[in-house]
């Protein structure tokens, strides 16, 4: 069944059928499609642009379609050019001429930009539960390591101490955006364009405030050329993802870097792992690479609508239909990242004694040093200086800043004593930083509750 047939003399070409079509992939919001036309014709039933038996009868064909469809005792079947008119024809067919006037006063480009806002905005709350539970398993992280000793770095070389509570708030923190930003765009989205029809509404006395009440909107969209046209939620949701790919990519680069055998920080689950079908020893991180490998596939679906729309003019154009396939696929491919790294790390065990080894021997704590000088009067500079003879001191001797004797650090600068020890000491140099934002368990404490307090709102 096509939906605009009457105008034409010639059966439309096979391969123009099947290049135009778009039931392969928009079957996926047929639940969303006859959730809008329930909406739809309970408004025509309201205005009385359709008698009240008409709709009974429509609405009950249309659960009836829904519920075959989702019991699997109806097939969606490739003659039809997409889900609307799949769902129309079975529904003419089931009740008669009363499925004819289903599609009063709409027109497939409000009912498509309906169907894709409403399914957008289902997949957007799935998408917020996933990143609350990754937000969950950080702060459980957090919670659970605020005495845990690691390198912090810059440039891939170790630069200060830190805890592992303080590394894993650092992604908290990046989540917790990406967490903003879904609500925001669920929130700039949500008006309804059904009752825009083609481009310039229809001469129907259509109630368009009850419609987007039915269905959930703030109300309705207030341009009917921009509502059949607008893809920016999409784009923005597109975005959004990205950002969360990133997110995840750039964590787990760092999980496979720490479960190398030269860090050796992590112990990755034999559930999230893989072997080698030739080496017996190996034990690859092969989900936090495919993680990181899949965002690409999120930024090219970014791009892609990008470019699609740039040089559209308006109203509807058919590359619009371009919109749904990388939008579902994205969408598919960020919610199976969440739930997998989410589980990876809840699994993961950190090699704690590793950790604080690695932190004391990597002169993090040369800053330290430096504020002691700057403490008992050296002038920053010069302190900066003479602590810079003490690490070359150090390589050449092939020890750490703490092996050195007393006799040693005054042969460099008479003003050392023996409280250098204490000012130089792991929990020392990570304890006394107890300003919020600081890796300091105090700190780290205060934040915690903060972050407790945000995910529970």
């Amino acid at each position: 069944m096509k939906l605009w047939g009457g105008r034409f003399t010639k059966e439309t070409n096979q391969l123009v059928h099947n290049f135009n079509a778009s039931l392969s992939f928009d079957q996926k919001f047929y639940h969303q499609d006859i959730e809008g036309s329930i909406a739809h014709v309970t408004m025509l039933a309201k205005q009385g642009i359709i008698s009240e038996e008409d709709q009974d009868k429509i609405i009950g064909g249309l659960k009836g379609i829904c519920a075959d469809l989702e019991s699997g005792t109806l097939t969606i079947t490739a003659e039809h050019e997409d889900i609307h008119s799949f769902v129309e024809a079975v529904l003419t067919e089931r009740i008669g001429d009363a499925g004819k006037r289903l599609h009063t006063g709409r027109s497939r480009n409000d009912q498509v930009a309906l169907d894709m806002k409403l399914y957008t905005r289902d997949e957007i709350d799935e998408l917020t539960v996933l990143v609350k539970g990754l937000l969950k398993e950080l702060l459980a992280l957090m919670e659970k390591n605020l005495d845990t000793y690691m390198p912090g770095f810059t440039h891939l070389q170790k630069a200060q101490p830190i805890t592992l509570a303080h590394h894993a708030g650092a992604y908290f923190e990046m989540f917790d955006r990406d967490y903003s930003r879904l609500l925001d765009i669920r929130k700039r989205m949500n008006y309804c364009p059904l009752g825009s029809g083609a481009l310039a509404g229809t001469t129907y006395p259509l109630d368009r405030e009850y419609t987007a009440e039915l269905l959930g909107f703030d109300g309705p969209t207030l341009n009917s050329m921009d509502s059949v046209a607008d893809r920016d939620y999409l784009i923005e949701l597109l975005s959004a993802l990205s950002t969360i790919s990133m997110h995840l990519s750039r964590f787990c680069e760092e999980i496979i870097i720490w479960n190398t055998n030269e860090y050796r920080f992590v112990e990755i689950d034999d559930s999230y792992s893989t072997g080698s079908s030739i080496m017996p020893q190996k034990k690859n991180p092969d989900i936090a690479e495919l993680i990181r490998g899949k965002t690409g596939r999120v930024y090219g679906a970014l791009i892609s609508i990008l470019t699609t729309m740039k040089g559209i003019p308006l109203a509807y154009n058919k590359d619009m239909q371009e919109d749904k396939e990388l939008t579902f696929d994205a969408i598919d491919t960020v919610k199976g990242c969440l739930a997998l790294f989410t589980g990876m790390i809840s699994s993961m065990s950190f090699r704690k004694d590793v950790m604080e080894v690695s932190a004391k021997n990597g002169f993090t704590n040369a800053t330290d040093a430096a504020d002691y000088l700057v403490n008992h009067g050296v002038p920053f500079r010069d302190a900066h200086g003479i602590v810079g003879q003490l690490v070359l001191f150090c390589i050449d001797k092939g020890i750490a800043l703490d092996d050195m004797t007393l006799e040693e650090y005054k042969a460099i600068s008479p003003v050392f004593e023996e409280d250098i020890y204490d000012a130089i000491s792991l929990k020392t140099c990570v304890e006394k930083r107890m300003t919020i934002g600081a890796p300091g368990q105090e700190a780290m404490k205060k934040v915690i509750e903060i972050y407790k307090r945000k995910i529970e709102e």
